[in-house]
């Protein structure tokens, strides 16, 4: 994945409760479950319970966040966008 110029990624988590993100383009959505946001380095999914945007600058390109952190996913394909399924993907 290549780095938009001039824009550095970087997440902090501690104790899988509270993180700080740098790099943040783009919030697309967020839940209790769930939380995803558009980076320099892709697309970040956050899944846990009790999630919840405590802060967010997107003039900044920061966000920080609390709850319970399940997992952290990236994705990215062509020009940026999601790739689907790989059985969508075997039978295009």
């Amino acid at each position: 994945m290549e780095e938009k110029k001039g824009v550095t990624h970087s997440l902090h988590l501690e104790q899988r409760s509270r993180g700080m993100i740098t790099g943040v383009t783009e919030m697309k959505s967020f839940d209790e479950e769930n939380i995803l946001m558009e980076t320099s380095q892709g697309t970040l999914e956050i899944r846990g319970s009790s999630l919840h945007v405590c802060r967010l600058e997107l003039d900044k390109g920061e966000a920080e966040i609390e709850g319970k952190v399940d997992s952290l996913i990236y994705t990215q394909g062509k020009n940026g966008k999601k790739k689907g399924s790989l059985l969508k993907r075997l039978f295009q």
